[in-house]
Parts: C-alpha cells; sequence; structure tokens
C-alpha cells in the first residue's frame, strides 16, 4: 500500500543519462566492422543488467566462428562510447524533479547495475552527485537486477520502508527489481527502451516533463486509493 512519499529512487543508465544508447551505437558499429547486424532485440537482453551469461563478444566471435582480440577492440569501442556519450546532456525533466524534491524534503537515491564509479564519476561531472543521500550500484550487491537487491541497499541507506519510496525506471529489468522490492514503480523510457514491455510499471510517462514531481504524487495518491480500497 502506498503512504506518503518520503524517498525517490532513480536509476541511472538511460534515466538520468541517456548512455544506452551510446552503449548500443558502439556495438552495432563494431559488429558493422565485420559487416554484421547487432540487432536490437538481441541487445535489449543486456539493457538494466549485468546478470547475463554471455556478452557481445561471445555472439561475435560465434558469428565469426572464431576469437577476436578483444582487448584491442574493446579499447576502441570504449573510446567511441564514451566520446558519444559526452555528447548527451542530463534527460528532460531529470533536474525540475531534483529541484521539487529537495524543496519537498524528500530523500534522492540512484539504484543502478553499472559500477559505482561509472554512476558517480558521470553524477559529478553532471553536477548532480550532490542531490543524491545514498548511490547503490553493482558494486554494492552480489546480484544485480531483476534482483531487487540494489533497491533494498537503497531502501536501507535512505531509511524507508518501499511503500515510502517510488522508483523511476526506464528498462524492463530495473522495473522488475523495483516491483520485487516493493516498491512503486515509475517508467520513463528512452528512445531504445520504449520499444521495450514496460508494462509491469505501475505508470508509464513518455518524459519526466509529461508531469511535474507534485502532480504524480497526486496522481499515485488517487490512483493507490482506488487500488487498495475495501
Amino acid at each position: 500500500m502506498i503512504e506518503d512519499i518520503r524517498a525517490i529512487i532513480f536509476d541511472f543508465d538511460g534515466l538520468i543519462l541517456d548512455t544506452e544508447g551510446p552503449i548500443y551505437q558502439s556495438w552495432r558499429e563494431l559488429f558493422a566492422k565485420y559487416d554484421l547486424d547487432f540487432p536490437f532485440s538481441t541487445w535489449s537482453i543486456f539493457i538494466g543488467t549485468k546478470d547475463v551469461p554471455y556478452g557481445p563478444y561471445d555472439l561475435l566471435e560465434e558469428k565469426l566462428g572464431g576469437k577476436v582480440d578483444r582487448q584491442e577492440l574493446e579499447h576502441k569501442r570504449q573510446q567511441r562510447e564514451d566520446a558519444l556519450i559526452l555528447e548527451k546532456p542530463i534527460m528532460p525533466g531529470v533536474e525540475r524533479y531534483l529541484q521539487e524534491a529537495h524543496r519537498k524534503g524528500l530523500k534522492l537515491a540512484v539504484a543502478s547495475s553499472s559500477s559505482c564509479d561509472w554512476v558517480t564519476g558521470h553524477l559529478d561531472r553532471l553536477g548532480l552527485l550532490s542531490k543524491f543521500v545514498c548511490v547503490k550500484a553493482s558494486d554494492d550487491v552480489e546480484v544485480t537486477k531483476p534482483n531487487p537487491a540494489v533497491y533494498l541497499a537503497a531502501l536501507a541507506c535512505l531509511e524507508v520502508k518501499s511503500t515510502q519510496a517510488i522508483a523511476i525506471e526506464d528498462s524492463p529489468n530495473g522495473i522488475l527489481a523495483a516491483k520485487r522490492a516493493g516498491l512503486t514503480c515509475i517508467a520513463v523510457p528512452n528512445l531504445l527502451t520504449r520499444q521495450l514491455n514496460l508494462e509491469d510499471a505501475d505508470l508509464q510517462l513518455t518524459s519526466l516533463n509529461d508531469l511535474s514531481l507534485g502532480e504524480l504524487l497526486a496522481q499515485l495518491s488517487i490512483n493507490g486509493r482506488n487500488r487498495f480500497s475495501g
């Protein structure tokens, strides 16, 4: 049951900063050098999690029928990825939500399947790191999303119950993790993840600019009363 909201937990990749588009583009370009396609339907299983038993290089070598120099290829691919990410602005509505949350006295956290260095490094570069009480990432848990561990870690850090917080996510793996942690979850997909099934979210927006934070909380309160009444 939804109580008075005291905290908001944000995903990072694809929600605060569109890293997912550049990462996928860098992999598509790498596969294209071998005249191979890397469709989004294949890439989508990697979004929002690190707990996949194989990776893109495994797929590349399978298609080629032989080994590649992963270290050399990864160095070049990572450089391309980094350059593309640096061109990306903060996602629409994020800064407004952070400002509104602070005015309302809400605690803020990030729960990510990426590494802590990755998340805090980008948040610091964007001038957003100080906005968050907690940053929980793959370093803090044994299993990443869709396992709820990183959200449970964020809730413990914030010292709030799951019914006192909402999660904002962009991917199916993230939504499942949030719901399994007992959180109300808002889906805000990016250009890539809007192609995926996000129906497990409690509410879906096209952008955080769709509703102010106050309007969102009011809508969740109404929906919560309707859903859990008598």
